[in-house]
C-alpha cells in the first residue's frame, strides 16, 4: 500500500469519526428515510475509499461526502419514482460539491442546545419509541457504532439488535415520527433516552467490546464533552451531574488500566501515582453532595461507587461495605443481572469470596448472564482468591472463550497460566483466538 493509499484510508477514518453523524443525519432530514440515509452514507465512503487515493483527500472531505451521499440518494429516490416533492426538496437544499450547504440541519430551532452533535442526539431520541430501541437507533446511526457492539452493550444476540433496529425504523416511517429538534420545554422527555446514549458510548471506549485496544479515547474523549455540555444545558439535573462524574472517576484511571504490553490490569493492582488526581477533583466536585437519601439516580449511585475506588489510597482502603450497600440500592432502582454480578463481586470484597462465589453461581444457574465473559471471569477470580486453582483455570478458559477484547484475553492468559502450570495457551489457541 501507498502513502496516498495510507493517507487517504486515514483520513476516511477520521471523516468517519467525526461526520458520519452529521451526514447520516441531514440525509434522514432531507429524505425522511434512515435506511436510505445510512445506505448512502456508506455508498459516499465507499466512493471515497476507491477515490481519494487516485484523486487526493479534498480540502473538505466532510462537506465532498455529505454531497457525494446527498447526490446517492436522488439518484435512489429517482429511480424508485418517490413523489416528485422529495425530490423538490433535495435539489432545492443541494449546494456545490465543496462548500457548506447553507443550513445543515434545518430552520433554526428553539432548543437552547448549541452543539450540533448533542442536538441530533435529542432528535434522535423520540419518546414515541421505546427507550432502548431510540438509544441503540442513536447509537447506530450518530455514534456510528456496529450492531455487534451495540447488541453487546445491551447483552441481546446480534439478530435480536438487528431486529430492534429494523422494528424502530419502521416505526418512524409508519407513524410519520418527525425528525427534527424539539423545542426546550420538551427536552426533559428525552433527556432518559440522552443520558443513556451517552453512558453507553462512554462504556464503548473505556472498554472496547473487541479488538486490540481496551480503551477508545476518542470515543470517551467525545462523551465527557457531550456530557459536559448536558450539564451546563441542565445544570439542576442531578443525573446528568451524575453520569458526568461517573465518566471523570473512571477516565481519571485510564493510564493505570493497562500495562506497557497493552494487558488489562485489574484495579486492585493499579499503580494509583498514575491516576489523574485532577480529574478526581473535578469529578468530585461536579457530582457535589449526596443527593436525597430516598431518591437515589442510577448515574449518581454509580458514580458515587467510582468515587469509593477514586479517592482509597490503596487498594486496601477501599471502603467495600458500602461499594456493597451501594450496589444494593442499584439493584432495587434498576434490578439487572449485570447489577447483581457487580454486587456478588463488592460482597465478595467485604464479606469474603465464599459470599460472592454463592451469589455468582446462583446467576450462572439463572442464565441470566449466558455469553457474558466477566461472569466466568469473577467466578474464577473468586476461586483463585480460595485457593480452588484447578476450578478457577477452567473458568478462565470459558471466559476466555467468551471474551474479544485483546487486552481483557492477555489478563486472562496470565491468570490461566498462574492457576494451571501445565497451561500452554497462547495468542492461537481453540478458545477463541485473537
Amino acid at each position: 500500500m501507498g502513502a496516498l493509499d495510507e493517507r487517504a484510508e486515514d483520513a476516511v477514518a477520521a471523516v468517519f469519526r467525526a461526520e458520519w453523524g452529521r451526514i447520516v443525519a441531514t440525509l434522514i432530514r432531507v429524505t425522511g428515510d434512515w435506511d436510505l440515509a445510512e445506505e448512502c452514507a456508506q455508498d459516499a465512503f465507499a466512493r471515497a475509499l476507491d477515490r481519494w487515493p487516485r484523486d487526493g483527500v479534498p480540502d473538505r472531505p466532510g462537506a465532498w461526502l455529505t454531497t457525494t451521499a446527498r447526490h446517492r440518494a436522488m439518484d435512489r429516490l429517482r429511480r424508485a419514482r418517490t413523489e416528485a416533492e422529495k425530490l423538490r426538496e433535495i435539489a432545492a437544499t443541494s449546494y456545490g460539491d465543496y462548500g457548506d450547504p447553507p443550513d445543515r440541519y434545518g430552520p433554526p430551532d428553539e432548543s437552547g442546545i448549541d452543539d450540533d452533535r448533542l442536538r441530533l442526539i435529542f432528535t434522535c431520541c423520540h419518546p414515541a419509541l421505546p427507550l432502548d430501541a431510540r438509544v441503540a437507533l442513536t447509537l447506530r446511526t450518530l455514534a456510528g457504532l456496529t450492531t455487534t457492539e451495540i447488541a453487546r452493550a445491551f447483552l441481546v444476540g446480534d439478530q435480536a439488535m438487528a431486529k430492534r433496529l429494523v422494528r424502530a425504523k419502521a416505526k418512524i416511517r409508519e407513524a410519520h415520527i418527525p425528525y427534527r429538534v424539539p423545542p426546550a420545554p420538551l427536552l426533559p422527555e428525552r433527556t432518559a433516552g440522552v443520558l443513556a446514549v451517552l453512558y453507553l458510548l462512554f462504556n464503548e471506549g473505556y472498554s472496547a467490546s473487541e479488538g486490540a485496544d481496551l480503551i477508545r479515547t476518542g470515543l470517551c474523549a467525545e462523551a465527557i464533552r457531550l456530557a459536559r455540555l448536558l450539564v451546563e444545558l441542565m445544570p439542576d439535573q442531578p443525573e446528568a451531574r451524575g453520569l458526568l462524574a461517573l465518566m471523570l472517576f473512571h477516565d481519571a484511571r485510564r493510564e493505570g488500566r493497562v500495562d506497557a504490553d497493552g494487558a488489562l490490569v485489574p484495579l486492585e493492582e493499579q499503580d494509583r501515582r498514575r491516576w489523574n488526581a485532577a480529574t478526581v477533583a473535578e469529578g468530585l466536585a461536579v457530582l457535589g453532595p449526596p443527593g436525597p437519601p430516598d431518591r437515589p439516580g442510577f448515574y449518581r449511585l454509580q458514580a458515587a461507587i467510582a468515587a469509593c475506588h477514586a479517592t482509597a489510597p490503596t487498594a486496601a482502603d477501599t471502603d467495600w461495605p458500602r461499594i456493597a450497600r451501594l450496589y444494593g440500592r442499584l439493584r432495587e432502582l434498576t434490578p439487572s443481572p449485570v447489577v447483581e454480578l457487580n454486587l456478588a463481586v463488592a460482597r465478595a470484597m467485604a464479606e469474603g469470596p465464599a459470599v460472592g462465589l454463592e451469589l455468582i453461581e446462583e446467576l450462572e444457574s439463572s442464565g441470566a448472564l449466558a455469553g457474558y465473559h466477566l461472569l466466568p471471569a469473577a467466578r474464577a477470580d473468586l476461586l483463585r482468591r480460595l485457593g480452588r486453582d484447578g476450578e478457577a483455570a477452567a473458568a478462565y478458559r470459558a471466559a476466555l472463550a467468551l471474551a474479544a477484547s485483546e487486552p481483557e484475553r492477555a489478563y486472562l492468559r496470565r491468570r490461566l497460566r498462574e492457576t494451571d502450570e501445565t497451561d500452554e495457551t497462547d495468542e492461537t489457541d481453540e478458545t477463541g483466538g485473537a
